[in-house]
């Protein structure tokens, strides 16, 4: 492969796909187990991974923590109608609060949209009315996550292309 790929043409590439797939379903995998899996020298492997990291298809390594368990059993979104010229002031907030998981820029009457963390029902109070200083919110609580949060599809495999044997014509 040529430096300096795009990420489309790197996985249009069968063998990268392959990886993904492979790091989807464990993402733990080291370089040994992928490269006896996909039949490939490690430092082929790692060649491979720096390109897809390079090239952002891969944009970090991350751990999974159980929310619950750290004392957060609560989850709400909330979405934000900021008043006349209060939005990088939300912004700013929501970056600098920890219980904000996510917060997203989206289309429509409201401007943000927040996953955040909560101790309790009791503190979803003071988390709020630090966002209704600078707008309107409105709340919805997670009572049960049906598909967690997931990566983007990959592209199908592409098949490996064969040489197909020529019959004579009679």
């Amino acid at each position: 492969m040529k430096k300096g790929l795009q990420s489309s043409e790197l996985v249009r590439d069968r063998r990268n796909v392959e990886i993904l797939t492979l790091l989807q379903e464990d993402p733990r995998m080291g370089i040994s187990e992928l490269a006896r899996r996909m039949g490939m020298s490690a430092p082929a492997i790692r060649e491979r991974l720096a390109r897809l990291e390079d090239a952002h298809v891969i944009q970090g390594y991350r751990l999974e923590l159980n929310a619950a368990a750290l004392g957060w059993p609560l989850q709400a979104y909330v979405r934000i109608r900021p008043m006349p010229g209060q939005l990088p002031k939300i912004a700013r907030l929501a970056a600098s609060m920890p219980q904000v998981a996510e917060c997203h820029r989206i289309t429509g009457e409201d401007c943000f949209i927040l996953r955040i963390y909560l101790e309790s029902v009791e503190t979803l109070d003071r988390v709020l009315d630090r966002f209704l200083a600078f707008g309107q919110t409105t709340t919805s609580l997670v009572q049960s996550t049906i598909v967690p949060p997931k990566a983007p599809p990959l592209p199908p495999r592409v098949p490996t292309l064969q040489t197909t044997k020529r019959t004579p014509l009679v």
